[in-house]
């Protein structure tokens, strides 16, 4: 059953931004706060967690009349993406969540606007993943476009996962399944997250119109990049799928992984990280209904790649 939050679109007006900060990108954070407090339709909460570390000052500060606030949580030790974000998530009072990574700011004041709109008069739909692009000559990068056929990025369309640090989420569909999946620290925590929302008859939209500039920084340049991709992958699967999707699912991405990753660094990291996600226990398992999965597959990407 969907909360009465999902259900009553008139309910849904309340406005908060989750932040994550390691506390070393102190003008970045403040930009990215800026774009928050200064958006049209104002009002947002924003709620910036340090992973680990002190919260910078903040000098960025809302619009004259504006009733946005600033709230900061400082957790002890750095525990990874997903328990960040939920506790961020704990700490809100809006109907509606954004995720906002700290490098990235917001392109124009209208993206509350746009959210709470969607969100107030689509009560089925769960996540709404922004287009994110370089502030220097605006190209998107492929893996920014949550879908397969990623040509054209300026094309909205229902999707089957999102970005997490550009994203609104309606918190009610967040709660009910259980958040992010706090033991995969990073990597992957999004799609986990976004197969449990589509089970529970939720829609997932890619969104051209909202953008967030983000500067380019290449993930696989650590190759603990690898290893974490390669573990959460298995755990992914171990967590969401019947058996047979699973078994298909981890062998396609490993020929994927061997045909398309040149460097032998990569690939041993990959692979213990594979070992790692095969021996390591992957939490609560809840494998989606093959109605679920073929929903899916209408939607352009079954569970298997």
């Amino acid at each position: 059953m969907k909360s009465s939050a999902a259900v009553r679109g008139e309910d849904v007006v309340k406005l908060s931004c989750v932040i994550l900060t390691m506390g070393n990108r102190i003008a970045e954070l403040d930009r990215a706060v800026e774009s928050a407090l200064h958006q049209i339709d104002g009002d947002v909460e924003v709620v910036i967690v340090g992973n680990g570390a002190d919260v910078p000052e903040i000098t960025a500060r809302p619009l004259p009349g504006s009733a946005a606030a600033v709230k900061t949580v400082r957790l002890p030790y750095n525990v990874g993406i997903p328990e960040g974000r939920n506790r961020g998530v704990q700490e809100c009072s809006g109907d509606v969540v954004l995720f906002l990574d700290d490098d990235g700011w917001y392109a124009g004041p209208k993206v509350a606007a746009h959210v709470r709109e969607r969100f107030m008069h689509e009560h089925d739909l769960a996540v709404i993943s922004f287009r994110v692009m370089e502030p220097d000559g605006g190209s998107v990068q492929r893996r920014h476009v949550p879908r397969l056929r990623a040509g054209d990025p300026e094309r909205s369309s229902p999707v089957t996962t999102f970005l997490g640090g550009a994203c609104a989420i309606r918190k009610s569909a967040y709660l009910q399944v259980g958040g992010l999946p706090e033991k995969f620290f990073y990597a992957h925590e999004e799609t986990d997250l976004a197969w449990r929302l589509l089970g529970e008859g939720y829609r997932i939209e890619y969104d051209a119109e909202p953008v967030m500039y983000h500067p380019l920084v290449l993930p696989s340049r650590h190759t603990e990049f690898y290893r974490m991709n390669a573990r959460n992958r298995v755990w992914l699967a171990r967590r969401n799928l019947p058996w047979p999707l699973a078994v298909l699912y981890l062998f396609n991405w490993m020929a994927l992984t061997v045909a398309r990753e040149r460097a032998f660094s990569g690939l041993k990291a990959w692979f213990r990280g594979f070992a790692e996600g095969l021996r390591q226990p992957a939490g609560e398992r809840r494998p989606m209904a093959w109605r679920t999965a073929w929903r899916m597959l209408r939607l352009g990407r079954p569970p298997i790649v």
